[in-house]
């Protein structure tokens, strides 16, 4: 799934969108897609996530980086997901090594993400569509299986106008900690990105959000940036 170098190819060939939320996956797979000569095109998405604070945070790094961005305003007042639901508590503590879908599963999200972004790709001659989705989101969220995304590609191809394009996953198959490391070589400023799901101020630090994200860092011998003023 990762991009081929293109030189030589027509313009338009360069021309790709990123699912950006502001978190470090979505960031990180951002600055990869630069690296690598994209001109890109980003899509933000309020879905009435209760971490909205990740939509200021997107907007930032877009904008950080002289990048075209579109929010989409989607209503998903239906999903059952401690993500878009207050009534339902975000996880703490959560046993991660079982792989049961979490309750911060947000049913279909990918699936409308991507289509949005099919449509806009088709409409502006993109034919490259960049998601953050990594080993350990497939491990309890279905709609980030490497098997799902190549499905939805040959599903995207058989239902557009054009055929060709191409759904890009760069760390599918990294850990958080391999994610950070990239994203360290590629510069991205991880004290603007946002990962807590909890909604507030600050990180909780014990969301699956937060936990996996601190826990690469140390990994890795480093301080998570946005523990700094906490």
């Amino acid at each position: 799934m990762k991009p081929k170098h293109t030189h030589g190819k027509k313009l338009h060939d360069k021309k790709a969108i990123v699912l950006l939320s502001g978190g470090l996956d979505s960031v990180t797979t951002l600055y990869y897609a630069k690296q690598q000569g994209y001109t890109l095109n980003a899509l933000i998405f309020n879905y009435q996530q209760r971490h909205v604070k990740e939509i200021e945070r997107a907007k930032r790094i877009a904008i950080l980086n002289g990048i075209h961005y579109n929010v989409v305003s989607v209503d998903l007042g239906w999903v059952h997901s401690s993500l878009t639901d207050k009534k339902i508590p975000i996880p703490k503590s959560r046993n991660l090594k079982k792989s049961e879908i979490p309750v911060t599963y947000v049913a279909g999200r990918n699936i409308i993400f991507l289509s949005y972004a099919v449509s806009y790709a088709e409409s502006i001659g993109a034919k490259k569509i960049f998601i953050g989705a990594h080993i350990q989101d497939y491990s309890g969220y279905p709609d980030c299986r490497p098997q799902f995304l190549k499905s939805f590609q040959r599903a995207v191809n058989l239902g557009t106008a054009k055929a060709g394009m191409e759904i890009i996953a760069p760390l599918i198959d990294l850990s958080k900690k391999e994610i950070i490391k990239m994203g360290l070589a590629l510069k991205v400023p991880f004290e603007y990105t946002w990962s807590c799901y909890s909604g507030g101020k600050t990180p909780c630090l014990k969301c699956d959000s937060c936990r996996f994200r601190i826990q690469a860092f140390r990994q890795l011998g480093m301080e998570d940036p946005l523990l700094k003023n906490i």
